[in-house]
């Protein structure tokens, strides 16, 4: 008997018999959500042959929609059809509905052995003395048999039709996935002894602790440590799936998503929230795998419930197909006779922290206190030995119920599905097996491995064991060779479905982009009205969409607020994307710009869920990857409710190596006006800044809009001879709406300068102080008008400049900084932006309508007096000048702040200061109570 493989000796579970159908068992067994007797078992016998009939003649598109038909109709003449909301805690699939397993289960199981012993020497030679670098044990050695039916079975990989499956690992079994890679030769064993060490150590590098893209990005596809993104982006990848399909731009009918979650982390908020979305969407291509092992971190996910039960329930009720794998073959026995159900009531009335402790206790205690209490059910089990009954196993852990629970999932239609396998943490490693402590425990004694390696019938001596802990610290890695009978076996398999996974292929090819002409119209600016920049990339959306080359491989994205984008102009051509199109006539179907939807739809509407919204980002910026094919996603959303609130989404998006546009429109702390704090997005450049991949830009007029966006189009998605196949950046641009001056691009702009954060807007040529005014976004209107006040009311002369990013300024600054800390020798660099105001006279005056930590990035590398003006503190509701004069951020304080830092120099006398301060009353927001607002909402 090799690891998980608990029969006790002598048993078989494919001679069981079935109770007789009809029998109070057989619906018990069946789990049906009554215990109503079956009057007429005939008669119930042949509806059911009908049905089977239906299945094998006609398919089960056809039987399902009968299915449906006849619920409707049961509906329509009152007839009451109860919810099946949670049923028996027993398997779903009978044994006599269970597939043939076309594997050779005892390699399959000697290829588990190998895995389990090296995933956990992995982990545990990585917190050897005077390293010590954590890691996760017991989550792959309770899941392993789960993800090897996968791998042997099920898992396509890129050489498949279609490219292949996309699979999400849970983040915590990852070196599960490492040890079956360094069997199938992928991985090496010194990569596996520096695991968690991934500094360079002169022999290669070491492998990172969870799946992260951006560490390897040729080994894994999805990031999924993060708890509760894998299903939320899973159920979006999915549906993005068949978003490819249906309009047309590739056949992704042959791929399947594979997530694998944990039960415990099924309490993240993120987990369960977009459910509905993947049965409402019908999304038959996607299938959860949930590994209910009970536990948590801490403790029991609950001890008093029953998770398998709850998860249930909350599947069926938001209509996914659900199959429980609760026990393993050997209690098919027990249950077929169990003709009273008293068995079934006892499974279903056992809580969870009863479950987790027979899993550590033994088979005496099981025995008095899981069958002892009923005569029927200790009669049951007096055959068995208390070894015997300590063997009795868990669904999860067994080949055959696991392989059945796949099967059946890949074949069913209409619905998406959810496994829900039960097995304990730690499985097969005694120190750790079913123990609330076990996600703290990282390491295994000597005399744990031996135990181990004895219940994994491994090869390996005692004296192995030592010989490598002397000269190690650790234990060794077993590998049986390559061309051992299990090698072999597990590399056939894997050739079979499509090669090796999880694996990271680029194949996308190049795309040809616009050029000139599509920008021309923002250069142009607008004389006669005012635009805000919110309009300017939505125009330039339009135009883009328009392309021949790139038009059909954009994704506009946004959560409920097209229209309050200007967006709702595409309605009529691109579509909300709808897979059952639009079966209803539109409220505003006579007006020009009605809602419209469609299966050929462009615009992915999300509804009220910027995290939906991002997965779908997420899932469109890495199609280059996934799928073999360029997509654009344009996701633009209130800045406040984007990095704020789906930063994580947005830092997994990054690992994804997902590419796109996110726009933060709305942006700025006193632009919208009445919302107050709650929307009021004074800092979202700051919560960029700390994304290594986003590059983010606060333009202030449209042609700077141009550049900015052609840039990240060209950079993202063009070649070059140092990235071929582009940058995996994110560009996100803050936006506005509000109507400013948009003047014609100047001759001879300054286009470096825009892409790189600063570039000079206008150049004083007066007599007098002079001073440098810096803003970005929707304040540059702002020192244009300081730079006129203290012009003709002070005789202080002002260049102005935009930054269009003091992110990117910052960044270049420090890596300046990073390359001379490492080049001693050699002529320093200098900042950039130090460069661009080495040359100029006065004090410099910066001012965004965000906090003054955004600007205050570039101080250091501002020469002479730097002084900052920003929004900080909490949003409110009023007029924008008010707001404007309440964080003293308007033309006016720039003025003061101004003839302070000249006064401070000793240019002009401080009495000057004062008697502006006063005439301003830059101290009382009620002075501008009367003052019309700059322009109007867009």
């Amino acid at each position: 008997m090799t690891e998980d493989s608990s029969s006790p000796s002598g048993t078989t579970s494919d001679t069981t018999t079935s109770p007789r159908s009809g029998s109070i068992a057989s619906v018990i067994h069946e789990g049906l959500p009554t215990q109503l007797p079956d009057i007429d078992p005939d008669e119930t016998n042949d509806w059911i042959d009908s049905f089977d009939s239906l299945v094998g003649e006609r398919g089960r598109e056809r039987a399902r929609y009968v299915m449906l038909r006849l619920l409707e109709r049961a509906r329509e003449m009152q007839v009451g059809v109860p919810a099946l909301r949670s049923t028996d805690y027993i398997n779903t699939i009978p044994p006599e509905r269970e597939p043939w397993f076309p594997g050779d289960e005892e390699a399959e199981r000697r290829i588990r052995a190998f895995i389990r012993w090296n995933a956990a020497v992995m982990v545990s030679s990585a917190n050897r003395k005077g390293l010590e670098v954590g890691g996760h044990i017991a989550t792959y050695q309770s899941s392993a048999s789960l993800y090897e039916v996968g791998f042997n079975h099920f898992f396509r990989g890129k050489d498949a039709p279609g490219g292949g499956d996309q699979i999400y690992i849970q983040g915590h079994g990852s070196p599960g996935i490492y040890a079956r890679a360094f069997l199938e030769g992928r991985l090496n064993e010194e990569q596996l002894y520096r695991f968690r060490q991934e500094v360079q150590h002169g022999v290669g590098r070491g492998l990172p602790s969870y799946p992260h893209p951006r560490l390897m990005p040729e080994f894994w596809e999805f990031p999924t440590v993060s708890m509760g993104l894998t299903g939320l982006n899973s159920i979006y990848q999915a549906r993005f799936n068949r978003y490819l399909s249906n309009r047309g731009i590739k056949d992704t009918n042959d791929q399947h998503v594979w997530a694998f979650l944990g039960d415990g982390e099924m309490a993240e908020p993120e987990s369960l929230g977009a459910i509905r979305i993947a049965a409402r969407e019908e999304l038959d291509n996607l299938t959860w795998v949930i590994n209910c092992n009970l536990q948590q971190l801490d403790g029991p996910v609950t001890g008093n419930g029953k998770i398998i039960q709850e998860l249930e329930a909350n599947f069926r009720g938001a209509g996914w197909n659900v199959i429980k794998v609760v026990w393993g073959r050997e209690w098919d026995t027990l249950l077929a006779h169990d003709v009273d159900g008293v068995l079934v009531n006892k499974m279903n009335t056992t809580p969870d922290g009863a479950f987790q402790t027979y899993s550590t206790e033994k088979g005496d205690y099981i025995r008095e206190n899981f069958f002892g209490g009923d005569p029927r059910l200790r009669k049951m089990v007096e055959h068995m030995s208390d070894q015997q009954i300590v063997k009795l196993p868990r669904g999860g852990h067994d080949y055959r119920k696991v392989y059945a629970a796949f099967d059946a999932a890949t074949k069913h239609v209409g619905q998406p599905t959810v496994i829900l396998a039960k097995t304990i943490k730690g499985w097969t490693i005694d120190a750790l097996e079913g123990k609330n402590a076990t996600h703290q425990m990282k390491k295994l004694t000597q005399d744990d491995l031996k135990k181990f390696r004895d219940r994994l019938y491994l090869p390996l001596s005692d004296r192995d064991l030592e010989r490598a802990y002397e000269e190690t610290g650790a234990a060794p890695f077993f590998h049986p060779g390559k061309d051992s009978p299990e090698i072999q076996y597990m590399l056939e398999r894997r050739a079979a479905l499509g090669g090796s996974v999880p694996r990271r292929v680029v194949r996308a090819k190049a795309l040809k982009l616009p050029g000139d002409k599509v920008y021309a119209e923002l250069k142009q600016g607008n004389a006669k009205n005012k635009v805000a920049t919110t309009m300017a990339a939505v125009r330039l959306l339009r135009d883009w969409m328009k392309d021949p080359e790139i038009g059909q491989r954009i994704v506009p994205i946004a959560p409920d607020e097209y229209r309050t984008f200007g967006m709702d102009s595409m309605f009529p051509s691109a579509k909300v994307y709808n897979p059952s199109g639009q079966q209803y006539e539109s409220v505003d179907r006579n007006m020009l710009l009605s809602y419209k939807e469609s299966a050929q739809g462009q615009m992915l509407h999300e509804g009220i869920s910027e995290a939906g919204a991002m997965a779908s980002a997420t899932a469109a910026g890495s199609a280059y990857s996934t799928h073999g094919e360029h997509m654009i996603p344009f996701y633009i959303f209130y800045s406040m409710f984007g990095f704020q609130r789906t930063g994580d989404s947005i830092w997994a998006m990054a690992d994804q190596l997902a590419r796109g546009f996110l726009i933060g429109a709305t942006a700025g702390r006193t632009t919208l006006t009445g919302e107050g704090l709650q929307h009021a997005d004074g800092h979202s450049p700051l919560l960029a800044a700390t994304n290594p991949a986003v590059v983010h830009y606060d333009p202030a007029f449209a042609y700077e809009v141009a550049h900015v966006m052609r840039s990240g189009l060209e950079r993202m998605y063009g070649s070059t001879e140092a990235d071929p196949d582009g940058e995996s950046v994110i560009f996100y641009i803050t936006v506005y709406n509000e109507p400013v001056e948009q003047p014609a691009e100047p001759e001879g702009v300054d286009v470096e300068g825009i892409l790189k954060g600063i570039h000079r807007v206008s150049t004083a040529d007066g007599e007098g102080p002079r001073v440098q005014l810096l803003a970005s976004g929707v304040a540059f209107p702002w020192i244009k008008e300081a730079a006129r006040i203290l012009a003709e009311d002070w005789g202080v002369q002002s260049d102005t400049w935009s930054v269009t990013s003091w992110n990117e300024l910052a960044r270049d600054a420090v890596s300046a900084e990073h390359w001379n800390l490492n080049h001693p020798g050699e002529n320093p660099r200098t900042a950039y932006v130090a460069d661009k105001l080495a040359d100029v006279e006065g004090p410099v005056v910066a001012v965004s309508d965000y906090m003054r930590a955004v600007p205050l990035q570039i101080a250091r590398w501002v020469p002479g007096d730097y002084r900052v003006l920003g929004a900080d503190g909490f949003g409110f509701a009023d007029t924008r000048p008010a707001a404007r004069r309440f964080f003293q951020i308007d033309a006016e304080s720039v003025v003061v702040q101004t003839l302070q830092a000249l006064a401070d120099a000793g240019t002009i006398g401080r009495d000057q200061v004062e008697k502006a301060f006063a005439t301003y009353r830059i101290d009382d927001p009620t002075a501008v109570a009367g003052r019309k607002q700059e322009g109007g909402d867009a």
